[in-house]
């Protein structure tokens, strides 16, 4: 793996992966890095990787969905390796725009699974990341496995079992190297401030009402970022072909028990006191359509085959969490009033394939 192309690189999970990979991986190739920088697409999170790493980082604006393009990167740099991150990924905006749900999370694997056929000579490898909201929702007991059978239940969910599909049906058929894995909720530096931690930590932070989808018993597994990242590259490393590997962060917890350690660790802080706990700052809201009730993720596969545990805590993980949100005020802003969208315009215009 010498020339790996990182699809979606300037996303959350994404821009994590391609700073593991240079930091602290023992990976020693290339990392070309296509994203289209749509609204969770930051550049930023990867300027100081592009002046660190210039011999080993390439940038390129882009659209997985234009086949002839991605042919040109595939040629151009060639690409033995992919790790496939680019997808639509937030459910409620699926729930109101389905549309591009379907041809980035759908068509635009199938295009990168095309390209990698075509390439397969020198293909190393198809990694391909999805989630654990394929697998729908759990009753109070049990865990998703690798065997679970996938029943989606939002449009987010179903393109990306759909992908998954795909992805599989390409090693059967024709026997292209891959593997896949589904990971339960992540958090930690860079997520895009919609999503629930950072948006409970902000808002908590500077005293706003802090939204709780129905009555906060939604169970979720908490994974931090740089252990999912770990996960991945031991995956791509030794995981077989054709495999699919779950990765859990064995942290089930209640969403409402989250947004109450957040606040808890917040009024711990030497930051701008309240003369009141921030818990009271939880407002309960209507909740949204197909509101799976609970994930749990069984990671047993990986950690037995490969040997991989996450390091994290949930408290040490969220009080990292926080105090990367709260020392990177200057990029919340960016993100938060959209001045970071006018940046990307000046410097990349159009895409370039």
């Amino acid at each position: 793996m010498k020339n790996m192309l990182v699809t979606g690189g300037c996303g959350f999970i994404g821009a994590n992966f391609i700073r593991y990979l240079l930091e602290k991986s023992d990976f020693d190739g290339s990392v070309v890095n296509v994203d289209c920088l749509t609204y969770a697409g930051n550049p930023e999170n990867l300027s100081d990787i592009e002046e660190r790493f210039p011999d080993r980082y390439i940038f390129v604006k882009g659209d997985i969905c234009y086949k002839e393009g991605m042919a040109r990167l595939f040629n151009d740099y060639e690409i033995d390796t992919v790790c496939h991150f680019a997808a639509e990924s937030h459910v409620d905006r699926s729930i109101v725009g389905p549309a591009a749900f379907i041809q980035t999370n759908i068509v635009g694997t199938f295009n990168l699974l095309e390209l990698a056929r075509k390439n397969q000579g020198r293909l190393e490898l198809f990694h391909h990341i999805s989630t654990d909201e394929v697998f729908g929702s759990l009753g109070k007991e049990g865990y998703f496995t690798e065997e679970t059978a996938y029943k989606p239940n939002s449009p987010y969910s179903a393109s990306k079992a759909a992908s998954d599909h795909l992805v599989r049906a390409y090693y059967k058929t024709y026997d292209l190297p891959v593997t896949i894995s589904n990971c339960s909720n992540n958090y930690g530096p860079y997520q895009f401030p919609e999503k629930l931690l950072p948006l409970m930590i902000l808002n908590a932070f500077e005293g706003k009402p802090l939204p709780v989808y129905g009555d906060g018993l939604n169970v979720r597994d908490w994974l931090y970022v740089r252990d999912h990242c770990t996960a991945i590259w031991t995956i791509m490393k030794n995981g077989k072909r054709g495999e699919t590997y779950n990765i859990g962060g064995d942290t089930e917890m209640e969403n409402i028990r989250i947004v109450e350690m957040v606040c808890d660790i917040l009024d711990e802080l030497p930051v701008p006191k309240r003369d009141y706990p921030r818990r009271e700052l939880v407002e309960f809201v209507k909740d949204r359509p197909g509101h799976d009730r609970r994930y749990a993720i069984d990671f047993t596969k990986l950690t037995e085959e490969l040997g991989w545990m996450p390091e994290e805590s949930l408290e040490s993980g969220i009080r990292k969490t926080i105090k990367w949100y709260l020392d990177n005020q200057e990029w919340v802003d960016r993100v938060r009033s959209g001045e970071y969208q006018s940046w990307i315009k000046e410097q990349y215009g159009q895409a370039d394939c």
